[in-house]
């Protein structure tokens, strides 16, 4: 995979990201479950910022980003913490796949980048009653 199809397709998550921690934050409240909103208000907040950033790359270098879709399938229901917390770890899990194969087809400071967004996902499942990854974002090494 090439650099900037490794970033178009972390791009892609990013997007993908966003719109399902938008609905997420739709259904918490910040009075009923303040925990769980500060996290997902936090995981979107960082997600956005990542877009904007590998959009920004993607135009230096050239390329065209990729658009977000109209829509995302989200998972219903959605009433429960424990629902949301599960679509949560699932996004995180999805990001931290397409960060991994970006460490993999990059170098310098967009390997770094990489890593540390890596390290974030693998971090924030945990905020989302996950449970730690041997080797987050590699299926094939996972100690589950």
């Amino acid at each position: 995979m090439s650099e900037i199809e490794a970033l178009q397709a972390t791009l892609a998550a990013e997007h993908a990201a966003v719109y399902v921690y938008g609905v997420l934050g739709g259904q918490t409240t910040q009075s009923g479950e303040p925990a769980l909103f500060a996290a997902v208000t936090s995981a979107y907040t960082t997600h956005r910022g990542r877009r904007d950033v590998l959009t920004r790359d993607l135009t230096d270098l050239g390329a065209d980003p990729v658009a977000a879709a109209a829509a995302y399938d989200v998972p219903a229901p959605l009433r429960a913490p424990a629902q949301l917390c599960r679509v949560a770890r699932d996004v995180e899990d999805a990001c931290a796949a397409t960060y991994a194969a970006l460490v993999a087809s990059t170098t310098g400071h967009r390997r770094r980048w990489a890593v540390t967004a890596l390290e974030d996902a693998a971090v924030r499942v945990l905020a989302f009653r996950g449970t730690p990854e041997m080797f987050p974002g590699a299926d094939e090494y996972t100690d589950r």
